[in-house]
């Protein structure tokens, strides 16, 4: 049954909206900032993030390399989503706005 649901997302072309979504979902449970988020974007490997805390965007700048690492392994660990469309895939750098 995995197999069929991923091949409907690759055959839809569905993946890269899809893969998005699923990283802003693990961004808002990892970073434990979800509701202090305004704007989320994810182009080419980065994460662009808006919030409307500027202290909250200073705790959340010291922790970049540990939360790339944690919504990586999250996103491993998601059956939705797609690692290997070449639009979107696992994140590589954070920035913070």
């Amino acid at each position: 049954m995995d197999e069929v649901v991923r091949e409907y997302i690759r055959s839809m072309k569905i993946a890269s909206g899809l893969n998005t979504q699923r990283i802003f979902a693990v961004w808002d449970e990892v970073s434990g900032a979800g509701r202090y988020t305004l704007k989320k974007f994810f182009r080419a490997g980065t994460l662009y993030i808006t919030v409307s805390s500027s202290v909250v965007r200073e705790q959340l700048y010291y922790q970049k390399d540990a939360l790339i690492s944690m919504i990586n392994e999250r996103l491993r660990e998601d059956e939705l989503f797609t690692s290997d469309d070449p639009r979107v895939s696992f994140v590589e750098e954070i920035k913070l706005k």
